[in-house]
């Protein structure tokens, strides 16, 4: 008789290859299109990815469109482009859109957009940072954070606000690969783990 854990541990080994695989292919993709394009362009493509990023996270109705064979190839291409128009997006990043459908990678647009995000700011000598709490914070209190991340990072910063009720109270701000975790649910977490520990 198998152990009851086999199963899952081998659903998080793949997993984790398909989170590898994926982060490889959003990374080539995104060099490619920032090699593409000319200085003048890349602020408002990296502003299209990250707006279309987010469509797709948000709507429902557009992952359904993008992922079902319902819809032929050139009625996903006419959905993204005009999306891509009302977000500013350049002719460059319209037909790498295109690309997307037609290599059937139009679900890696978030992780595209990440991407391509850290090769703009490594050109600009910025560091990428999400702050998240657990509600919308105010616009002065996010430029006290920015002024206060630009102090301790001694350099430029681009900050990404989140919200997650799930938080309580308290920040959650990754830097990198790094988090620091001041919420509630964080210390919890911690708490539980320290009690459960061997």
């Amino acid at each position: 008789m198998r152990p009851a854990r086999k199963l899952p541990v081998c659903l998080k080994s793949k997993e984790r290859i398909w989170t590898v695989i994926k982060t490889a292919v959003a990374r080539r993709y995104a060099q490619a299109l920032f090699e593409l394009l000319d200085s003048a362009h890349i602020e408002a493509t990296r502003s299209t990815l990250n707006g279309l990023s987010r469509a797709l996270k948000e709507s429902v109705s557009l992952r359904h469109v993008t992922a079902s064979p319902a819809f032929g190839m050139e009625e996903k291409i006419g959905v993204l482009t005009a999306l891509g128009d009302r977000l500013g997006c350049p002719p460059v990043g319209k037909v790498f859109l295109g690309q997307l459908v037609k290599k059937n990678r139009v679900g890696f647009l978030p992780d595209i957009a990440e991407a391509f995000a850290k090769l703009v700011n490594q050109s600009k000598g910025t560091q990428q940072v999400t702050v998240s709490s657990a509600a919308a914070l105010p616009s002065s209190e996010q430029e006290r954070i920015k002024t206060r991340l630009r102090e301790t990072l001694k350099r430029d910063v681009d900050v990404t606000f989140q919200h997650d009720a799930g938080h309580l109270a308290g920040l959650q701000i990754h830097i990198g690969s790094i988090v620091v975790d001041s919420t509630v649910r964080g210390r919890l977490n911690s708490l539980r783990t320290t009690l459960t520990r061997d």
